[in-house]
C-alpha cells in the first residue's frame, strides 16, 4: 500500500470501455448509480472487529452503495454493485435481487447480479444471517438490513499475472473507466487489495474509511461542487483479495514497550492484545486519509491514461456449490475433499489490525484442555471434522452447530462476468495474496484454452454476493495464523474454489449453461434479535428536540473552528436515509441566500472543522480551517 501513490506498481492495466463504435470496440450501454446505506448512527456494534463495547457513536462517513451496469449490443447484461460495509450478506445479496425482480421483470437475476462490499470494518452490525457473524450485534438489526438493502440503487443510463511475484502484496490495481459517446466520464471501478482498516476498533464513527475516503475523493474531483452522493459520476473502489493485506503499513509494534511484536505469534510477552499495528499516519484519521488519497490519485492517473478498449460480449455465469462437500481432483490423480465448517484457535486471537483476547496466539495448531471444555460446552466436534481439518485445533466447528439455526454457510455462490477482454471473479470470502494469485492464473488459463488469443485480464471482486471468512493456500493453512484459522472448510478450501471456478471459466468460454446448483438459505424469518430499541428519548427539561444550546458565530477568520451545541435525539429514530443529520450552508452576502455546502457525509464535518478548499487536494492533516473566501456565517 505504501507503494501505491508512487510508480514501483508490479504492472497494472488501465481498461476503457467505450459507449460508441470506434475501432476495435463495440458497442455497450451503461448505467451507474450510488445510493445512502448509512444505518444506524448510535447504540450498534459495528461489523469487523467483533469488539464489544465499540458501538456506533456518530458519523465520520456516510456509507453508500454503487452501482454500474454494462450491457452490450445482444442485450446481455451485468450489474455489478460495491457497497461500503465489511462483507455481503448471504441473505442481503437473496433479497436485492426479489426487489429487483420485483421491480424490473426478466432483466435482473441471482446470475447477473454481483454484490460486492469495500470491506470497512466501521459500519453497524447485524446484517448476516449465519449466527457466528450477528453474535456482536446481539443478533439481527433489522434497521440496519433495511437500510443497505433499501440503498442498493440502481440509476439506468440507457496484473499480468507473473509465473514468479515480486512482492508478498499484489500492487496491482485495475481500473475500469466508463464513459458515454461524447467521452463524459460517467464512472470508475477500481479494483485493489488492501484491507479497509485504517479505522482502528477503537473508532466508534460509521465511516466508508479508506476506499470510502477514495470514493469521495474521486467524486469530488469529477463532479465539481455537487453534494458527496449526489453527483452524476460514481467511482467504485471494490476490494479484491484482500485477505493478508494490512492499509497499517508501519507494522505491528507492543503498546507497552514500542518494540516489534513476536513475528511468528503476533505478540508482546505472550499475548496479543497489545500487538498492534498502525501508520502512515499519526492517528487513524490521518492514515485512513493517506491510503485512501494513494488509491484515489493511482485510480485518476490511470483513469486519465486509459487507451485499452474493451470489446466482445458480455456474459455472465453463477452457480452455488455446497462447500463442505466438495472432492478436489488434483493433476497426479490423487483427491482431496472439503470439510464441514469449522473456526479455528487462532480465530480467537484476532489480527494485529484488530487483537482478540484471552491467551489466543496466531499460529496455535494445539489445543487447550480449559478451551476444550468451554468449546464442548457450545458443541463438542465429531471424529470426522477434527481428523478433515488437521492440523487446525477447533474452537467452534460451526458446521454442525444448528441451534437455533445455522451458525455459518455451507452452501454459497460462485460467479464470474465477463466485459469482453475483462474478467470478473465473485468470491464468496476473504481470499489471501497467494490465494488469488493462484485462483486468477487457473481461471485465466481455463478460459484461454476454449478461447484462442482471448488473452483476457482477470480481477477478483471480494467479499462478493455471500460471506465465509477467508481462504488460504494449503501451505498457508499448515501454519495457521488468524487467516488460516478462519478458512472453514480445511486445507483444500482454495482448491475446491479452483477446481469450481475453473470449470465456471470452461462453461464461460465454451457458451455453455451449468446447473444452478443447490438452493442458497434465506433465513430471514429465523432471524432473533435481542438488542432493544430506543426505550427512551426525551429533551432535558424545558427543553425540545432542535434547541440550540451555544450557536455559532456570526463570522469566523481563517484558523477558527465552529462548534454548535443542540439538543438531539437518538439516531436510531431514523437514519436519515439519503438526507443528513448535519447540513452546512453558506450565505451569499448579495444575494442573501443560502446553499447547501456539506452534510455529515463529508469528511469535513466529522472532526470539528469545515474547509472551502477542495477536499482532495493533497493534504495530510488531520484538522483544516474555514478558507479565506468565506463571505458569510456558517449555519447549522
Amino acid at each position: 500500500m505504501d507503494d501505491i501513490h508512487g510508480k514501483s506498481l508490479v504492472m497494472y492495466f488501465i481498461l476503457f470501455l467505450c459507449l460508441v463504435s470506434l475501432a476495435g470496440c463495440d458497442k455497450y450501454r451503461i448505467g451507474v448509480g450510488i445510493g445512502d446505506i448509512t444505518g444506524p448512527a448510535a447504540d450498534i456494534n459495528m461489523m469487523g472487529y467483533a469488539k464489544p463495547g465499540q458501538d456506533t457513536h456518530g458519523i465520520h462517513l456516510r456509507l453508500f452503495s454503487r452501482t454500474a451496469i454494462i450491457e452490450d449490443l445482444s442485450g446481455n447484461r451485468v450489474c455489478f454493485v460495491s457497497s461500503d460495509i465489511a462483507m455481503i450478506s448471504q441473505l442481503l445479496k437473496l433479497e436485492v435481487v426479489k426487489v429487483l425482480e420485483q421491480k424490473y421483470k426478466g432483466v435482473y437475476t441471482i446470475n447477473n447480479v454481483m454484490l460486492t462490499s469495500t470491506h470497512t470494518h466501521s459500519g453497524p452490525a447485524g446484517f448476516l444471517q449465519y449466527i457466528l457473524y450477528i453474535i456482536s450485534s446481539q443478533g439481527f438489526i433489522e434497521q440496519n438490513f433495511n437500510a443497505i438493502r433499501d440503498g442498493c440503487r440502481i440509476r439506468l443510463l440507457c496484473f499480468l499475472q507473473r509465473d514468479r511475484y515480486d512482492y508478498n502484496t499484489d500492487k496491482n490495481m485495475t481500473v475500469l473507466k466508463l464513459t458515454d459517446s461524447n467521452g463524459r466520464g460517467l464512472g470508475a471501478i477500481s479494483w485493489f487489495a488492501v484491507h479497509a482498516t485504517s479505522m482502528n476498533n477503537t473508532n466508534k464513527l460509521i465511516s466508508g474509511d479508506n476506499k470510502g475516503y477514495a470514493s469521495q475523493l474521486f467524486e469530488q474531483d469529477m463532479n465539481g461542487g455537487s453534494l458527496h452522493g449526489k453527483g452524476p459520476f460514481v467511482a467504485l473502489f471494490p476490494q479484491s483479495n484482500e485477505g493478508d493485506v494490512s492499509p497499517n503499513i508501519n507494522g505491528p509494534f507492543c503498546l507497552d514497550t514500542g518494540l516489534p511484536c513476536d513475528a511468528i505469534t503476533s505478540t508482546c510477552g505472550g499475548r496479543n492484545e497489545n500487538c498492534v499495528a498502525s501508520g502512515p499516519g499519526s492517528d487513524m484519521f490521518e492514515s485512513t486519509k493517506i491510503i485512501g488519497y494513494r488509491q484515489y490519485a493511482k485510480a485518476k492517473e490511470l483513469y486519465n491514461g486509459a487507451d485499452t478498449q474493451l470489446s466482445g460480449k458480455v456474459q455472465y455465469i453463477h452457480q452455488t456449490i455446497n462447500m463442505s462437500d466438495v472432492t478436489i481432483q488434483f493433476p497426479d490423480n490423487t483427491t482431496g475433499k472439503t470439510c464441514a465448517a469449522a473456526m479455528g484457535y487462532s480465530f480467537a486471537a484476532g489480527t494485529t489490525d484488530g487483537p482478540g483476547a484471552f491467551d489466543f496466539r496466531q499460529g496455535d495448531t494445539s489445543t487447550s484442555p480449559f478451551w476444550n471444555l468451554v468449546r464442548n460446552l457450545i458443541r463438542t466436534p465429531s471424529k470426522q471434522i477434527i481428523e478433515c481439518q488437521t492440523p487446525k485445533p477447533i474452537l467452534f466447528p460451526t458446521g454442525e452447530m444448528k441451534f437455533p439455526y445455522l451458525w455459518e454457510p455451507s452452501v454459497l455462490p460462485t460467479q464470474i462476468f465477463r466485459i469482453g477482454g475483462l474478467l470478473i471473479i465473485a468470491v464468496p470470502a476473504e481470499f489471501t495474496t497467494m490465494s488469488g494469485r493462484r485462483l486468477r492464473d487457473a481461471v485465466k488459463v481455463a478460459f484461454d484454452k476454449h478461447v484462442p488469443n482471448s488473452d483476457v485480464d482477470v480481477v477478483i471482486a471480494g467479499l462478493a454476493n455471500a460471506y465465509s471468512s477467508y481462504v488460504t493456500t494449503f501451505e498457508e493453512y499448515q501454519i495457521q495464523r488468524y487467516e488460516g484459522a478462519s478458512t472453514l472448510f480445511g486445507p483444500y478450501t482454495l482448491d475446491a474454489y479452483i477446481q469450481q471456478y475453473s470449470r465456471l471459466a470452461t462453461s464461460l468460454a465454451k457458451g455453455v449453461s451449468v446447473d444452478p446448483g443447490p438452493a442458497e438459505p434465506n433465513l430471514l424469518s429465523q432471524q432473533i434479535c435481542l438488542k432493544p430499541g430506543v426505550i427512551y428519548d426525551g429533551a432535558p427539561f424545558g427543553k425540545r428536540f432542535g434547541d440550540v444550546l451555544a450557536d455559532a458565530n456570526d463570522r469566523y477568520s481563517p484558523g477558527d473552528r465552529v462548534k454548535v451545541t443542540f439538543v438531539s435525539a437518538n439516531p436510531r429514530n431514523d437514519v436519515r436515509a439519503e438526507s443528513t443529520f448535519l447540513a452546512i450552508e453558506r450565505l451569499n452576502a448579495t444575494s442573501s441566500n443560502w446553499t447547501l455546502i456539506a452534510t455529515d457525509a463529508n469528511w469535513e464535518t466529522s472532526r470539528s472543522h469545515f474547509t472551502y478548499n477542495k477536499p482532495y487536494k493533497e493534504s495530510y492533516s488531520s484538522g483544516r480551517s474555514i478558507g479565506s473566501d468565506i463571505l458569510g456565517t456558517v449555519r447549522i
